[in-house]
């Protein structure tokens, strides 16, 4: 794995790489980084992909944040998203999004001649105005995503509703992911929750033109399954949503293998 970095307007945008072949674009959750992936990044089994895993402006080593207005939010991260594509040339690309980073795939895909697909998991998809009640599970962590400022006790409640019920040892890198995030990062996120601040997701992936793989954590504490699943998604790869035993919010951490499988399998069908 390499770590290399770009310029845009003044904003610093780490990434991490491994691998050749077919593009990916790995693009992480709220408070987390490109290391999120590490699992992936390191899989032999992934490296005939060309794995590019992005810290969003104001998550991981992609600080500090020149323009909060322009870079933060899921617009301005989408626009993150279409710069990195056109800047390192990833066509054809397969995008993979985790939580956040599934509503900023979605976000960008239909702006992306590029894209043979996209991957999302721990992403219920949102209408305008959105159905949160439904769309989410009732996990008082949740509230922490939108919280610019976290406790040790909430930073520590936040990383276990990422992984099955009951787990004891949380992964060391998770915590300090929150704990060096831009506060400012988490509120925008809330920001854009607003008329105008992002697409009608429902709509999007109802009329999408490119494969869409939905994968979901069988222990998953934050997005609702039974949601998701009634969705109209024409596109979906295998005709059904992907489901991981022995995982929660975090599949491509708790059950890398399985994850990768289906990965692999998932960008051979796009782009051969």
């Amino acid at each position: 794995m390499q770590t290399q970095s770009l310029q845009f307007d003044g904003q610093t945008v780490v990434y991490h790489t491994s691998g050749s072949g077919p593009a990916v674009l790995l693009i992480h959750g709220n408070s987390g980084s490109g290391l999120s992936f590490q699992r992936q990044l390191d899989a032999p089994a992934l490296q005939h992909c060309h794995l590019v895993a992005i810290d969003l402006p104001g998550f991981g080593a992609s600080q500090p944040v020149a323009n909060p207005e322009r870079v933060m939010g899921l617009q301005g991260w989408a626009a993150t998203v279409r710069a990195v594509v056109e800047a390192l040339k990833l066509d054809p690309v397969v995008l993979v999004g985790w939580s956040l980073g599934g509503h900023i795939a979605l976000e960008v895909v239909d702006d992306l001649p590029q894209a043979r697909g996209v991957l999302i998991f721990g992403t219920p998809p949102i209408a305008f105005p959105p159905d949160l009640e439904q769309a989410f599970l009732p996990n008082p962590a949740l509230a922490s995503a939108f919280k610019p400022d976290l406790s040790e006790e909430e930073t520590h409640a936040f990383v276990s509703s990422f992984f099955l019920p009951g787990t004891a040892e949380l992964p060391a890198a998770f915590l300090d992911d929150i704990r060096r995030s831009d506060g400012q990062a988490r509120a925008a996120v809330a920001g854009s929750i607003r008329p105008d601040g992002y697409k009608d997701e429902v709509a999007l992936v109802a009329n999408l033109k490119v494969p869409l793989a939905v994968l979901h954590g069988e222990g998953e504490q934050l997005a609702n399954g039974d949601y998701i699943a009634g969705l109209s998604m024409p596109t979906l790869w295998r005709n059904h949503v992907q489901i991981i035993s022995g995982a929660g919010h975090a599949p491509q951490w708790e059950q890398p293998a399985h994850f990768n499988e289906l990965l692999a399998a998932f960008v051979a069908d796009c782009v051969g």
